[in-house]
């Protein structure tokens, strides 16, 4: 399909300052790589996301998902068809029977809608503060941090079903949530907002608790360098990060991709990395733990 064409049937379905053409995505992940999108949007309410997402299946066309791009790798040849950003964006809290419930718009990022519910002195969610992404993204890899995982506390989220495209409610249940998985990885849904399950506390208690989890990320992880958050899954049995360490990774460099040397589990950007040098320090550092422990480690990050 010519792409004026696409261009033109896009702005009619959606404000045109929402749409860019060839956006680099290096903008848009936390990496800082990555080609440019063929076509980028921005949606700002449900019925837009209805509206592309009908658009593309209608004309065969790819369509991306995603968030803050904090769990990302993008490939330097870029995405062709339309990359789709969700920023609903929107928070309401209510009382109930069991405490506070909390749904959050799959735009809302973990940190902002973290410092909103210590201003309300609402806690349970302390130790997911420091997660880069958004709502959304939590609950599309079941992110968690600190002995907590998003599925601890989620009731149900609002989707948008790729089949039907009629917007359904699924219960915590259904979402088969596990480590760092979900049926959202089938890519059957689209994922509009989350309920969250928490309850009052006391703000100087949650604050402290915050600082507390915050202050040990920075610590120990290498926030100051573009990344991915930790590059490859857990292990059963092993503990990955001391894995790669163990194979006198840490520091080590392709380009202008390193193994961090302040946590093994991280791949940095350390300036001017390509997406390809990161793709290629994922798999030399699968190899190397592979040949050293006989183990398979996988990769957390998503690849497009």
């Amino acid at each position: 399909m010519d792409k004026q064409k696409i261009l033109q049937d896009l702005r009619k379905i959606i404000p045109k300052d929402n749409i860019k053409i060839d956006e680099p995505m290096s903008k848009h992940t936390s990496f800082k790589t990555g080609g440019p999108a063929e076509f980028y949007i921005t949606a700002k309410t449900i019925e837009d996301i209805q509206n592309i997402f009908q658009y593309a299946k209608t004309n065969k066309i790819k369509l991306y998902i995603i968030g803050n791009g904090s769990n990302l790798l993008v490939s330097d040849e870029g995405i062709k068809g339309i990359v789709l950003k969700i920023v609903l964006d929107n928070i309401d809290i209510l009382e109930s029977d069991f405490g506070v419930l909390v749904k959050a718009g799959a735009g809302v990022k973990v940190m902002s809608l973290a410092q909103e519910l210590k201003k309300r002195g609402i806690t349970g969610f302390e130790e997911l503060a420091g997660i880069p992404g958004t709502i959304g993204g939590a609950n599309y890899m079941n992110a968690g941090a600190y002995g907590k995982e998003i599925k601890d506390i989620i009731v149900e989220t609002k989707v948008l079903n790729k089949e039907t495209g009629n917007i359904e409610i699924l219960k915590n249940k259904q979402q088969h949530l596990e480590y760092r998985n979900s049926v959202f990885k089938k890519n059957n849904y689209i994922i509009l907002e989350t309920t969250i399950q928490l309850r009052n506390g006391n703000t100087a208690e949650i604050e402290q608790k915050m600082n507390e989890y915050l202050k040990q990320r920075k610590e120990k992880q290498p926030t100051e360098f573009p990344s991915a958050g930790s590059t490859f899954k857990r292990v059963d049995g092993f503990i990955t990060a001391k894995l790669i360490d163990e194979c006198g990774l840490k520091g080590y460099q392709i380009g202008g991709a390193q193994i961090s040397e302040k946590h093994a589990g991280f791949i940095i950007n350390k300036g001017n990395a390509t997406s390809k040098d990161i793709l290629d320090l994922i798999a030399y550092t699968k190899k190397k733990v592979f040949e050293k422990f006989g183990v398979q480690i996988e990769e957390e990050v998503e690849i497009i």
